[in-house]
């Protein structure tokens, strides 16, 4: 970190929160796990999305309620393949399981932030429904950057396929319900695109690293 920032009363410095998105199979995970080498704390937040629906999460008892006794699972959390057969496709459905998931999720994400011993770190929420929800929004650290990630198409189907077991129509299928490519562009500060080279991802979220510490340091000059 830039000795500036480093020597500043560690009791005013500030954080640079960052929403990383992007759609299935472009890549975005590479990306949150070479940031995480750089430095960056990153909040996996697809898993807090499980995470509060296993046994013991915070809205199990909600989501029954609202769905029924059949999406519950044997070891008291909720059977997500069950809950899936309800919520694809249906946006009513759909949005009265955000209505319940993404309010836990944020608390999440606030505990995540608040247990960071490090007050000037980049903290990085991995996310592939940024621009479709208001997750890392309604929060008490809502993310101030966006970073989107997009590769092309034909190279997203056989990453889905080969790595993920996805069949193409599938895979098109799920992609068809999120943002488009547009939809991201607009709310993004930085793009990343992924051709398919780790040399080249790697080289470019090295770019991306240094303006997210140069944002930090602005923060906290």
């Amino acid at each position: 970190m830039h000795q500036k920032v480093a020597s500043a009363d560690s009791r005013y410095l500030a954080m640079l929160i960052v929403g990383l998105t992007g759609g299935m199979g472009v890549g975005k995970s590479t990306v949150a796990q070479l940031l995480s080498e750089k430095g960056a704390k990153v909040i996996d937040v697809d898993a807090l999305g499980r995470q509060i629906i296993e046994a013991g999460g915070s809205a199990v008892s909600d989501v029954i309620r609202r769905f029924g006794p059949a999406v519950a699972s044997g070891d008291g959390g909720i059977n997500r393949a069950a809950l899936a057969e309800i919520v694809f496709g249906d946006e009513e459905q759909l949005t009265a399981l955000e209505e319940i998931s993404h309010p836990a999720i944020n608390d999440l994400l606030d505990q995540a932030v608040e247990e960071i011993q490090s007050r000037d770190s980049i903290v990085v929420y991995d996310m592939a429904v940024l621009v479709e929800s208001r997750l890392g929004c309604d929060t008490q650290h809502p993310y101030e950057v966006v970073v989107v990630v997009e590769a092309p198409m034909s190279d997203r189907l056989e990453r889905l396929k080969n790595q993920r077991g996805i069949a193409e129509s599938d895979a098109l299928a799920r992609i068809e319900l999120q943002a488009s490519d547009e939809e991201r562009r607009a709310v993004a500060q930085f793009i990343i695109a992924n051709g398919g080279d780790l040399g080249s991802l790697a080289d470019a979220t090295i770019e991306l690293w240094d303006q997210l510490e140069l944002l930090l340091e602005s923060k906290n000059s």
